[in-house]
């Protein structure tokens, strides 16, 4: 007599295909989007975002942190796993996005081992950012388009010199920036020449192109993904560096005043102070490393601070050598007006005859 058990493969067919019509078995397969941080963004198309827009990371060759690290996943700490190139990111939906308009902004986070400036500390968290949209109102089919790049450079203090510009300025709508990232300190740079900011102490000198290597999702500040538990640590400020837009209404409403071919300060009122530190030389790291935030002025210098750096072609460096020599004939008077202030200029010298 024949066994009335049917074979494994034939009761999986049973059970899979009975109940269903032949129309409803040609319908195309529907796989639930798996979207581990809970943002709305599946983490495929998270993945897919990051890597499209990953920007070309130019570094020190001689970088005494070598090169950004990754960290030991599942830990509630930042530790070093190793130094060998990771960059993190993040993706998340911007307030303005809407169903018929999808808006995100995507961070590249570059994490390195210790800051090496006249005031080294271990642990530095620098990064870049883009805004992008949608082409359409389905996300994961649409075509996505930078609008806007951000650089962190001394960000939150009163050497502040993070800039902002279009996508279409740096030819990074549909790819990745060129970001400069500053030897030692890490400030990121969306042109070459800019860095020579944070008050006088950054160079970006003997530089190469940062080799591939790993490139990680964080995920979200509550949903880490990845084992990316070290991103809430105490010891560094990544948490609040991924809580916040690095594209507020302000900011681009005043880039867009500004010619096509601008980079914009992100901070610019915190430039007249930079410049005279940057003319004092030795107190610029110390100011800068007193605390966040910063923004009492040392002086205005006149009214003539610019908010925009030209990037227009070979344009750039006449206008910045310009303007940095200007700026420091027109500093000059003004650090010298505060050193008497602050009694660092002996009284017997001769007063300015303005005076």
């Amino acid at each position: 007599m024949r066994s009335s058990v049917l074979p494994l493969a034939a009761t999986l067919c049973f059970f899979t295909f009975s109940g269903f019509s032949r129309a409803q078995l040609r319908a195309p397969i529907v796989v639930p989007q798996v979207d581990s941080d809970g943002d709305g963004l599946s983490d495929a198309l998270e993945q897919a975002l990051l890597v499209k827009f990953f920007p070309i990371f130019m570094i020190g060759k001689h970088d005494c942190s070598s090169v950004p690290s990754e960290f030991v996943p599942d830990s509630t700490e930042p530790l070093i796993k190793a130094a060998n190139g990771t960059i993190y990111g993040q993706v998340f939906p911007v307030k303005a996005s809407t169903q018929q308009q999808p808006v995100v902004e995507i961070h590249f986070y570059h994490l390195w081992k210790q800051d090496c400036g006249a005031r080294p500390h271990e642990l530095d968290t620098e990064h870049v950012s883009a805004l992008a949209s949608a082409s359409g109102n389905d996300p994961e089919s649409a075509t996505w388009t930078a609008k806007y790049w951000y650089a962190a450079a001394h960000e939150n203090t009163v050497c502040d010199v993070s800039q902002i510009a279009r996508a279409s300025t740096l030819q990074a709508e549909d790819r990745g920036a060129k970001v400069w990232i500053s030897p030692g300190k890490h400030a990121s740079y969306l042109n070459e020449t800019l860095c020579q900011g944070g008050c006088g102490a950054d160079r970006c000198e003997e530089m190469v192109v940062l080799p591939p290597g790993k490139l990680v999702n964080l995920g979200e500040p509550g949903h880490p993904m990845d084992g990316s538990l070290f991103i809430a640590s105490a010891r560094w400020p990544l948490m609040e560096k991924m809580t916040a837009t690095n594209f507020p209404v302000t900011a681009i409403a005043r880039l867009n005043q500004l010619p096509e071919t601008d980079i914009a300060w992100f901070h610019s009122e915190k430039h007249p102070a930079q410049g005279v530190i940057a003319v004092s030389g030795s107190t610029g790291e110390a100011i800068a490393n007193s605390g966040r935030n910063t923004t009492t002025a040392i002086s205005t210098a006149g009214d003539s601070t610019d908010a925009a750096i030209s990037v227009a072609g070979d344009s750039t460096g006449g206008a910045l050598q310009k303007s940095y020599r200007n700026t420091v004939h027109a500093l000059g008077t003004s650090a010298k007006h505060v050193g008497k202030a602050l009694h660092v200029i002996p009284k017997a010298d001769k007063p300015d005859e303005h005076e």
